[in-house]
């Protein structure tokens, strides 16, 4: 924020004369010569914004100019970027659909706009609910019908394969009564899809999400919800990420105000609401999307190959061009002021920060890897504008990266060069699990991989940790409860029936691998609605392939209500997990002190927020008077009590006290009276 300082650092940068220390884990060479260089290249594009579109602030609301907008008076103002077109017109219900009657004029740099006066009588010209097009004459003479970028509202018939554009402007729109909550210091996100929130087989809706979803949010102690798939995507089965109406609520859920009265009572709740927003990537849906909008292979995209993602068949966004910046963060600033939303958590930022997308490549860490020609610098500079906005215009606003690259500095402050994020996803998590569950005998797991996993990542840089996500339960992959129990699900699963040796395994490893993900992972915890106790079979959206059935598009809550399943197990742990999070705090602690991880006895011990958390993952061996370093414990969090589906091998009423013995180099440990085999305890420190 002090731009004289900024100012005078850039004009240091240039001349070769600036010379600072890096906190950022990386060489104070490596980290001047490109920090700068970035913080040089988005500081001169912010100044250019200020200087010639008076201000970020008036540049970030284009949303209230561009597209169809209401004048008080009555009167509809409309205005589009479309450079490569010879004529722009508005047509709909308004004007008999007449394609001339209402031409725009054209502006500088390919902007056209239009105003319709309002009718006599006051009533503005464009109805609410009134559909509309704008008509584009592209350079061959070919007329287009094409939907504004910029449109609030689109909805599809169900007799019609396209979406069309509604002119969305209600007598009153929903009035939001509650405000945001406070900063979170510790974010424990449940990432959520509100079409298949709900065991019928169907789309479910917003108000579904509001009135049954939410409250189910809060009582397991989440007090952050990631909305997936709510920018509007022509593809249902796309979860969301083929991006074709980028104002536009999904209008499958419900209506625009049905949204903001969903955020509004998650507000009431105290749960901080955050969207899963697509900026990396669009659809190449051109009837209703933003591809050839004007007629041109370009407009919002690179041209040819560079204007093409290979792999997800989607249009790639240049973001060096002045209007495309302008969509893109007046795009942010609508869904923080209009919807209320939080935050952010940014899709594709991996396919972003470099040329290749990430296509074909590994990442081992060094830095050759994340600096040269090969890192696409203007995305890179718009994540930085775009987290400069957010945090200038809304300080308490949360923004996450989805890297897996591991791009040093990415969540550091822009101020240090960095990229401005607030987290970064801890992608390798779920990646491990899979993989040691997937290849790995019991006895063969490595204690020392698996810390190590979880506490490799950047210095002073936040990371959300999670066991799985949305990624690990979609069709083709499985949940790691399916991994761990598979078709015993559907036969043993009931408390009328044997507990066999797998479910047992399976359900105490599963409530064991989320612990110590959530407690040495990181500093917040995420998780995929429906995982937390345990979802049987897989994800699988309504498509051709399986005969557009929505029986895996559903999330089946109904099965932790039932006493005699054994998913309330899960459920409650989870519940109370996120329960004493909430009272110590380990996520916003320092990094765990890991005080064992004992290869041959298959144990992990380690201290966090004043909070002793051991795990024995041995197949079969219990430990009796296990020694640990400890002062004083009493057990809060047991695997193995019964309502979580364990044995009760352990007295929970005895507290422990330690004794001048040195172990693990501390002064002091003491005997755990017992180690159960597969289990773990979570241990309050006096």
């Amino acid at each position: 924020g002090n731009w004289s300082l900024a100012d005078d650092l850039c004009k240091k940068v240039a001349s070769g004369a600036a010379v600072c220390k890096c906190q950022t884990g990386f060489s104070v060479l490596t980290c001047c010569t490109v920090n700068f260089s970035m913080y040089s290249l988005f500081y001169n594009r912010l100044k250019n914004i200020e200087e010639n579109e008076g201000g970020l602030d008036k540049f970030s609301k284009s949303y209230k100019t561009f597209g169809v907008n209401q004048f008080v008076d009555g009167g509809i103002y409309c205005k589009e970027w479309a450079p490569g077109a010879e004529a722009v017109f508005l047509a709909g219900d308004f004007n008999g659909w007449n394609p001339f009657s209402h031409p725009y004029k054209k502006m500088e740099y390919g902007k056209w706009e239009l105003f319709i006066p309002p009718g006599q009588d006051g009533y503005p010209p464009v109805p609410h609910g009134s559909k509309l097009k704008v008509v584009i004459r592209a350079q061959n003479g070919e007329l287009l019908y094409r939907i504004s970028p910029w449109a609030r509202y689109v909805v599809r018939d169900e007799d019609k394969v396209n979406y069309d554009w509604v002119h969305w402007n209600p007598p009153q729109s929903y009035i939001h009564k509650h405000p945001s909550p406070k900063r979170l210091k510790s974010l424990r996100i449940y990432e959520s899809h509100v079409g298949i929130a709900s065991p019928e087989g169907k789309v479910a809706s917003y108000k579904n999400f509001t009135y049954n979803v939410l409250p189910r949010i809060k009582d397991l102690g989440y007090n952050c919800v990631q909305l997936m798939a709510i920018m509007e995507h022509a593809y249902y089965a796309s979860f969301g990420y083929q991006v074709t109406s980028f104002f536009a609520a999904s209008s499958r859920y419900g209506t625009p105000d049905d949204l903001k009265e969903m955020i509004d009572v998650a507000h009431s709740m105290g749960i901080t609401v955050l969207l899963d927003v697509v900026h990396s990537h669009a659809s190449k849906n051109s009837e209703d999307g933003l591809n050839k909008f004007d007629g041109t292979d370009s407009c919002f995209f690179h041209s040819g190959h560079r204007g093409n993602h290979q792999l997800w068949d989607s249009r790639l966004f240049d973001y060096a061009n002045w209007e495309v910046l302008r969509f893109l963060l007046s795009n942010l600033r609508m869904w923080i002021e209009d919807y209320r939303f939080d935050g952010f958590r940014f899709d594709g930022v991996t396919s972003m920060l470099y040329h290749h997308h990430g296509i074909g490549t590994g990442f081992s860490g060094d830095y050759n890897e994340y600096f040269g020609l090969h890192v696409d610098e203007d995305a890179l500079c718009y994540l930085m504008l775009a987290n400069h906005m957010i945090k200038f215009l809304h300080p308490e606003c949360i923004t996450i990266a989805e890297d897996v690259s591991g791009m040093p500095a990415l969540c550091r402050p822009v101020a240090e060069g960095g990229g401005g994020f607030d987290y970064r996803l801890a992608m390798a998590i779920p990646d491990k699990w899979i993989q040691i569950i997937k290849e790995l005998k019991d006895e063969d797991w490595n204690m020392g991989n698996i810390v190590h996993t979880l506490t490799n990542r950047r210095y002073e840089e936040k990371y959300i940790a999670y066991a799985e996500s949305h990624d690990q339960a979609l069709v083709g992959d499985k949940t790691l409860a399916f991994r761990l129990m598979d078709a015993e699900m559907y036969t043993n699963m009931s408390v009328l029936s044997p507990l066999t040796p797998v479910i047992d395994r399976g359900i105490q490893l599963h409530k064991m691998i989320r612990l110590i993900t959530h407690a040495l992972g990181g500093e917040s915890y995420l998780n995929f609605m429906g995982n937390e106790f345990g979802h049987p079979e897989w994800l699988d959206f309504p498509r051709r392939g399986n005969n557009e059935s929505y029986h895996y598009a559903r999330r089946q809550f109904n099965l932790t209500e039932d006493h005699l399943l054994r998913y309330r197990f899960l459920n409650a742990f989870d519940r109370d997990m996120n329960k004493w999070e909430e009272k110590f705090g380990w996520l916003a602690s320092p990094p765990a002190y890991v005080s064992e991880k004992h290869e041959s006895n298959k144990v992990i011990a380690f201290e966090r927020a004043g909070l002793i958390f051991i795990f024995n993952f041995h197949p079969y061996q219990s430990y009796v008077d296990y020694r640990v370093v400890i002062f004083k414990y009493e057990i809060l969090l047991d695997s193995d009590a019964a309502e979580y589906g364990g044995h009760q091998r352990l007295d929970h009423s005895t507290e422990y006290f330690s004794e001048e013995y040195p172990h693990n180099y501390r002064p002091n440990s003491l005997m755990v009276n017992e180690l159960v085999g597969i289990s773990l305890h979570t241990i309050s420190v006096n």
